[in-house]
């Protein structure tokens, strides 16, 4: 229970710390223009993961059906 609580207390102390800070590199990112480059960088990542997830699914559920 007190471990519990100690990180309950921690995770709001840090979530208070991180709302107070100031995120100066994004709105220098924005100024630029280079938040959309950041943006398209890590939609193209996580459409790879999700693409290779897809696909390693259909390979497992057609090795689970040619076991049987």
């Amino acid at each position: 229970m007190a471990k519990r609580t100690l990180t309950t207390i921690f995770l709001l102390l840090i979530t208070a710390i991180a709302a107070n800070a100031q995120p100066e590199m994004a709105d220098k990112l924005r100024a630029d223009g280079k938040i959309y480059v950041v943006v398209m960088v890590l939609a193209t990542i996580f459409a790879g993961i999700f693409t290779y997830l897809v696909i390693l699914d259909r390979k497992i559920s057609k090795l689970e059906k040619e076991g049987k």
